[in-house]
């Protein structure tokens, strides 16, 4: 699977799979020993990265905290796996628009996310995002993160200000 991240990341969705086989050390013909295609090799992979994410994200997480410290933990911990998987985080971020992940992985990958999301639901229930399409809510939170993890590689000295910033911008706008 790290082998396969690496290779989305240098080559794109289109890396052969003779390459993800090379790199991952095995002869292609025993990667379809564990794969029947190409694409459930991805859609292994990008169920893997998505609950990766999340129980990153979910580490620590203080169930009795506060609404407004659930969601900076969360945030705060999503930040930190990226920052320091970069490649796992851009591999994911092409298998998200990939056409070949199918309605049930990005489903199973939904429900690894059922925890974050039901936390995400919580914080904006009062606030002026109460009635817009959850996708676009997460759109914003998805955008506004991107930001802050590429402000926090660029700067790492200043990486918990940025996350820190980052967050209390976004739930400005949720709440």
């Amino acid at each position: 699977m790290a082998a396969a991240a690496r290779m989305i990341v240098t080559h794109g969705l289109r890396a052969p799979t003779a390459l993800i086989a090379q790199e991952a050390g095995v002869s292609n013909g025993s990667l379809f020993t564990y794969f029947e295609t190409k694409a459930d090799l991805f859609n292994q992979l990008y169920l893997e990265l998505k609950t990766d994410m999340a129980s990153a994200g979910l580490e620590g997480f203080p169930a009795s905290g506060r609404l407004r410290e659930q969601m900076l933990h969360i945030w705060s911990n999503l930040a930190r796996w990226a920052v320091a998987s970069p490649a796992k985080r851009r591999a994911l971020s092409l298998l998200s628009v990939s056409d070949d992940i199918t309605k049930a992985s990005s489903a199973a990958g939904q429900e690894a996310m059922a925890p974050i999301a039901e936390v995400l639901e919580r914080s904006r229930a009062k606030g002026p995002m109460r009635d817009a399409p959850m996708e676009f809510v997460v759109a914003i939170l998805t955008s506004v993160v991107g930001a802050t993890i590429d402000f926090m590689v660029q700067d790492p000295t200043n990486a918990d200000k940025h996350c820190r910033n980052g967050f209390d911008a976004f739930w400005r706008a949720i709440t």
